[in-house]
């Protein structure tokens, strides 16, 4: 692009678009599915998937060794997220007469179903409607690494794998307290989980093979097993102590399930930072631009440069800057907007701080198409900022910026040629401070999905707390 010419400015709503809906997360999954079903007609495989196409629903394995409450597990997540819930008996008691048939025929000769009936059982289980449309919850299967592997290559694959994992002594004296209503085939323990109604206790039965004996050969089964599974979901899987109160197994699990994995798909980062006046942002800004080579856009940097570079924004904003004013929304939305709609901004994403201030300032911002993918509250003290603003010095010959605690000068000459900014003052600090907790509320009302950031700690501990949320998606919020 010719340098002479005025900067190319594009319009923000292609990429907040193709965000909003998953475009790119759409084609990535296309390419995946034509990549393992390899259709004769690419076309139509294309059209038809993307007329049931759901991807945003629950996909998740639950796995433990026996007795480890995966059964119990798998009921209540599936009920919280109203998915259907999967278990190798209801596979087979679901799938159509011959096939039923042919893997009742295997259990009543106490012989292992083969791999290619599971998988085919499992992936016309996944075609019923309500797996297509809620997603499922399933526990139990696969039994064996091959099983994994072969549902792997029929693109089955979960979203989150759940891996249940307890002492050999615990899950032997758990499995001789359990108790099954036959009935309704719910599980009770006698001590943990005891029923309330009286009518299911009189019903309630020892669960058949639950001797010491049985739980013993079926721990051998499993260990011999689960570390090749473990290396087939090794990307998707969390590990939870199972030897502890079913509430807590189910916040732990649950919590993990409300992640998301790393997309692959392009994404270009728009970041705001707010936070009140020696929070940091300037500092975190700065972190995040040069790792990951993105624009770092300081609102009081623009307004500068706008004034030098005499544009007609900055030549309106001038008198206010001038007298110490307060710039009006509209000369900023102005000096924003054309920041933010450069090529570079556009292509490699921003990081904004200093802006907006109000409630009406973030409204425009977001009204104009430059909505924030991440927003990061940096939480601070009033008194940890004037801490910090209060002694702060600068070198009146080098322009070095030191602090008075954490960084002092080392000689008494440099010392004694520093200089404090006016700014800096306490009472010119905690007027500022007043102005961001008067706007504190209605900001955090307007960006509901920010993430608060304890700013109270050494800098690059808070740039790992701000990465980390930068990179990984936000946790999914399910209705309740």
């Amino acid at each position: 692009m010719d340098a002479t010419k005025r900067p190319l400015l594009i319009p923000p709503d292609f990429a907040t678009y193709a965000e909003r809906h998953g475009i790119f997360d759409m084609y990535k999954r296309l390419l995946e599915q034509l990549i393992i079903k390899k259709p004769e007609d690419p076309l139509v495989f294309m059209v038809e998937h993307l007329k049931k196409e759901n991807d945003n629903v629950p996909q998740i394995i639950i796995l433990g060794p026996p007795a480890s409450g995966k059964r119990t597990m798998a009921k209540l997540i599936a009920s919280k997220l109203r998915a259907a819930h999967l278990t190798p008996d209801n596979l087979i008691s679901e799938a159509n007469i011959d096939t039923r048939k042919e893997a009742q025929g295997y259990l009543n000769s106490k012989q292992p179903i083969p791999t290619d009936l599971w998988v085919k059982i499992v992936k016309s289980r996944l075609a019923f409607f309500d797996c297509i449309r809620k997603g499922w919850v399933m526990d139990g299967f696969p039994y064996t690494a091959q099983q994994a592997k072969a549902l792997q290559a029929e693109g089955i694959y979960p979203k989150h794998f759940v891996l249940l994992d307890a002492a050999d002594t615990v899950l032997i004296e758990r499995a001789a307290g359990k108790r099954i209503d036959p009935k309704t085939g719910d599980i009770y323990h006698i001590t943990f989980d005891w029923p309330s109604n009286p009518d299911i206790e009189m019903r309630l039965e020892e669960v058949p093979g639950n001797t010491g004996n049985d739980i013993v050969d079926k721990l051998v089964v499993y260990h011999r097993h689960i570390d090749d599974i473990i290396t087939c979901y090794k990307e998707v899987m969390k590990t939870i102590n199972a030897d502890q109160p079913k509430g807590d197994v189910f916040a732990q699990s649950f919590t993990f399930l409300c992640s998301e994995s790393r997309s692959h798909a392009p994404h270009n980062p728009r970041i705001l930072l707010l936070g009140p006046t020696g929070s940091g942002k300037a500092v975190q800004a700065a972190l995040l631009a040069n790792k990951y080579n993105i624009v770092n856009v300081s609102c009081g940097q623009l307004i500068r440069q706008a004034i030098v570079d005499e544009t007609k924004p900055g030549l309106a904003a001038k008198p206010y800057v001038d007298k110490n004013m307060l710039v009006p929304d509209a000369i900023l939305m102005n000096i924003m907007k054309s920041r933010l709609s450069q090529l570079d901004c556009v292509s490699r994403g921003w990081v904004l701080h200093g802006y907006p201030k109000t409630r009406d300032q973030a409204e425009t911002l977001n009204s104009a198409g430059f909505v924030p993918n991440r927003t990061f509250f940096l939480d601070i003290p009033s008194d940890s900022v004037i801490e910090r603003l209060t002694l702060r010095r600068t070198d009146a010959i080098t322009g070095d910026r030191y602090h008075m605690l954490y960084n002092p000068p080392r000689t008494l000459e440099v010392k004694d040629r520093l200089r404090s900014d006016p700014k800096d003052m306490e009472e010119a600090i905690r007027g500022r401070l007043s102005q961001y907790s008067g706007y504190l509320e209605e900001l955090v009302d307007c960006f509901e999905e920010a993430q608060h950031m304890n700013a109270d700690q050494d800098p690059h501990t808070v740039f790992e707390c701000v990465e980390s949320m930068m990179v990984n998606p936000l946790p999914k919020h399910y209705d309740n």
